[in-house]
């Protein structure tokens, strides 16, 4: 079942640097423009909404759960190929496409931490309340 979060991965990298490929052609760029992150995102979305309807079994997950942590790696091995000087020389794409990038994946994990807190009556409210009507 380990291999189905692979597959997943397999299958969202193939649709991010197709999405990249694409992105680079309508911005001017020859180039892929943020496929891994675009990949990574979709692999973060296809998780969340396979999960929300009980269709990740532990084991899949685990197989997500390890190309998650060989994120970071991938992305610097990647980014040692990529010739940052030529890429500033080829104008303001680059850099508008790596500002709205990292908004991009702002704006998603402060989406995900939102929807991911506690609502405001917990247990630990509940407990402090009946500390405080005690005393």
């Amino acid at each position: 079942m380990i291999i189905y979060g692979t597959a997943l991965l397999a299958v969202c990298h193939l649709l991010g640097i197709f999405l990249g490929d694409l992105l680079g052609t309508l911005l001017g760029a020859k180039t892929n423009v943020g496929g891994v992150g675009i990949a990574m995102i979709l692999l973060i979305c296809a998780r969340l909404w396979l999960h929300k309807r009980g269709l990740m079994p532990a084991q899949t997950e685990m197989g997500v759960g390890f190309w998650g942590a060989m994120y970071i790696p991938v992305v610097v091995a990647m980014a040692a190929q990529q010739n940052v000087v030529s890429a500033l020389r080829g104008g303001p794409v680059a850099l508008l496409a790596a500002f709205a990038s990292v908004l991009v994946c702002a704006c998603c994990v402060s989406l995900i931490n939102r929807r991911e807190r506690p609502a405001p009556d917990t247990d630990v409210d509940a407990e402090t309340r009946v500390a405080t009507q005690r005393a």
